[in-house]
């Protein structure tokens, strides 16, 4: 054997075993697999194995759902911001601090104005005392 083909050696035993895993695993779910599931639920698109009810263009949702997904994304980014803020701790010192101090009280500030607005308030539907302030025309 040449210099070369010694190289590439490992190269072709991991393509060799790549492909009998993916082999053996296509394989098995053939036949371990239901062959005959298809079903009103399997036949559409993004299934999950639930009949969907009504359309999606005709369900009406209430606001607040928007509302903890903006905030869920809000806070997992404040959480990522402050875990990595710990992680490099020592190397940032008391700069770092500082600014993951600023940081926290900004956020402390934006919870409070969300609650102080009724933003995290579930059953009010209407979150401001003169609701004629949200239309141009006057209520009739």
């Amino acid at each position: 054997m040449n210099v070369e083909s010694v190289e590439i050696l490992p190269f072709l035993l991991y393509t060799l075993a790549v492909i009998v895993i993916l082999s053996v695993t296509l394989l098995f779910s053939w036949f371990v697999g239901a062959k005959a599931r298809h079903g009103r639920a399997q036949d559409i698109p993004y299934e999950s194995g639930i009949v969907p009810v009504g359309d999606a263009e005709n369900m009406r949702l209430s606001i607040e759902f928007y509302l903890v997904a903006i905030f869920f994304v809000i806070f997992d980014l404040e959480t990522i911001f402050i875990v990595a803020w710990a992680i490099a701790f020592w190397e940032v010192g008391w700069e770092g601090y500082i600014a993951i101090a600023v940081f926290i009280v900004m956020l402390l500030i934006a919870l409070a104005y969300e609650w102080r607005t009724g933003a995290l308030d579930w059953g009010i539907k209407s979150r401001h005392t003169m609701p004629e302030a949200y239309s141009r025309r006057p209520l009739s």
